[in-house]
């Protein structure tokens, strides 16, 4: 008999109790491993997740740029359906489709209660999926905070309708909100991966007059553009910051949107500021960012440079399921690749290389 017909009820048990879970096991290291299933504790609910994808940051953390420890499952952006709940948690019933934000504030600490849902308990402590607590990317998932965190999706929509608001949605369109962006604004967006599509289709929602995406990758162009970007310029083909002054009849723009994380993207947004402008940047930095001083006009141009990590929350997550019930934003043409968890490490090479014109992969355990 073979190795699995001879397993005693014990084992068979064991088993039962374990789930496939994506796990960071070093730099450049990740593979699919049998972990137990977690059990909740006060506050806490545990969903069976049955839709969530690869974010940009995961590949932060699997090249080394971002650390965290060995032996953590990855992944923080969760659709599915409460399978267990913990003592504390009123409200929600087993078998409810919930989605959850990549951020998880508790509601209760001074960060939370003046407003910083994100910092939650300090410096980006609200980001704990994947971060400091297990992640999506597997069968089950521990939620934290649940009664803060949980939101409740609509019948009349599917997963894939609200996948992407967990996180890059929610980031992308902060991107306009913490900018302060005005009804007839010009804003230029540079990148258009995921995030910065999310923030031109952001900048659309909040009444920009013309938006500007920079981007050279032929297939993101033309999703720029479908995301609501007028024009969109190749910077391997032009002098950017030379086309937005004409552009802009020399003024330049009101609000720049920096979603790449790079030394030069993060200039280029600078130097097409008018004076007053602001500069929102969603990029992930992993090297050494410096200002320059001409372009920041050594300090004297009333420049504002903001960041923003994404807010999160069941309120947050509320009100984004909201637009798209409503059809204010559809992005599930972004979820351009389809995975199971079993093929989630080839999804991740594919993700990783940005082969087959690839925007965002949809991971179905």
């Amino acid at each position: 008999m073979s190795a699995t017909e001879t397993l005693t009820v014990e084992d068979k048990k064991t088993k039962s109790l374990t789930m496939r879970a994506l796990v960071f096991q070093g730099k450049h290291q990740i593979g699919l491993k049998e972990v137990p299933i977690p059990t909740p504790g006060y506050g806490e609910v545990v969903m069976r997740v049955t839709l969530t994808t690869i974010c940009g940051t995961d590949l932060h953390i699997l090249r080394g740029e971002y650390p965290v420890k060995p032996g953590l499952i990855l992944g923080h952006e969760p659709v599915g359906v409460i399978h267990e709940i913990g003592p504390g948690v009123t409200g929600y019933e087993i078998g409810e489709r919930v989605l959850v934000g990549a951020i998880t504030p508790c509601g209760q600490c001074n960060f939370c209660l003046s407003g910083n849902w994100s910092q939650c308990g300090g410096p980006i402590g609200g980001w704990k999926f994947g971060n400091t607590i297990h992640g999506a990317q597997a069968e089950y998932l521990l939620v934290p905070h649940a009664q803060a965190n949980l939101a409740k999706i609509p019948d009349d929509l599917t997963d894939e309708q609200v996948v992407l608001l967990a996180d890059i949605a929610s980031t992308g369109f902060s991107a306009a909100e913490s900018a302060d962006l005005k009804l007839g604004d010009t804003v230029a967006v540079f990148a258009q991966g995921p995030i910065g599509l999310c923030a031109t289709a952001g900048a659309k929602l909040k009444g920009a007059g013309l938006i500007i995406g920079v981007e050279s990758d032929p297939v993101r162009q033309e999703f720029a553009r479908s995301m609501g970007a007028q024009v969109v310029l190749n910077h391997e083909k032009v002098d950017v910051v030379e086309e937005i002054r004409k552009l802009t009849h020399g003024r330049g723009v009101d609000v720049a949107i920096e979603a790449l994380g790079t030394q030069a993207t993060f200039e280029n947004a600078l130097k097409i500021l008018r004076p007053g402008g602001t500069l929102s940047s969603l990029g992930v930095y992993s090297g050494k960012l410096s200002v320059p001083l001409e372009p920041f006009a050594a300090g004297l141009g009333d420049y504002k440079i903001v960041t923003t990590l994404c807010p999160g929350g069941k309120e947050r997550m509320r009100r984004l399921i909201e637009l798209v019930q409503r059809g204010h934003v559809d992005l599930r043409m972004l979820l351009t690749h389809h995975f199971s968890l079993d093929q989630i490490v080839e999804a991740y090479q594919l993700f990783g290389e940005r082969r087959d014109g690839v925007i965002k992969v949809a991971i179905k355990p």
